[in-house]
């Protein structure tokens, strides 16, 4: 199993919206020709469910289903793989319990050591970022772009930017180094078969 480059790779937006709500956002979303989803949800509630039916949209649609944080739901549910950040687990132990075929990714921040470091451990693809202001991540430091250009020269593995992105800007994000653009607001915020499909447009030149 391969995470793919030149992806539109789509991360729920879960707070204060049903179940329901997000299944249907999330098929829209399929639907507008996203690669990759991650579900992030930081509420506990219908975790279990909730997950196993995206997975299943996502199995239907053959779209890589990655979980955010737990390698134990992950698991759970047959995703492809998990997506780790400061304070999620140990890369190698996530290895541990998911195997050799799992997708592992890997929060980097702006940190290109932290993402050779990554890859040294068997993470499949690292992600930077926030590039630019986002309401999802509000706090998070943001990152350089030449962070993008100088990972590119030192990794193998694909690269992913968030933070931010949206189909005016997320282009001098492909042209900097990064593979694939993690969105959250851009795409939940508005109608997601339309947004998924302006995104997927960015990558016209880059597949």
């Amino acid at each position: 199993m391969i995470f793919p480059r030149a992806s539109v790779y789509a991360i729920t937006q879960t707070e204060h919206k049903s179940a329901e709500q997000v299944i249907f956002e999330v098929e829209a979303a399929i639907k507008g020709g996203i690669a990759v989803l991650q579900y992030r949800n930081k509420q506990t509630e219908n975790h279990l469910y909730l997950a196993g039916a995206l997975k299943e949209l996502c199995v239907q649609a053959n779209v890589m289903f990655i979980i955010n944080d737990s390698a134990t739901l992950a698991k759970q549910v047959g995703a492809e793989g998990v997506h780790i950040g400061k304070g999620d687990g140990r890369l190698d132990y996530a290895r541990s319990i998911l195997g050799k075929q799992a997708i592992i990714g890997v929060s980097c921040y702006n940190s290109v050591e932290l993402a050779c470091e990554a890859e040294k451990g068997s993470a499949d693809y690292v992600a930077f970022g926030r590039f630019f202001p986002s309401a999802s991540k509000p706090l998070a430091a943001l990152a350089d772009i030449e962070t993008l250009t100088q990972a590119k020269k030192l990794l193998t593995i694909p690269i992913v930017a968030i933070g931010g992105i949206l189909p005016s800007n997320g282009k001098v994000l492909l042209n900097a180094g990064a593979d694939s653009l993690a969105v959250i607001g851009g795409i939940f915020d508005k109608n997601p078969y339309q947004a998924a499909g302006e995104y997927q447009l960015l990558f016209g030149n880059n597949t």
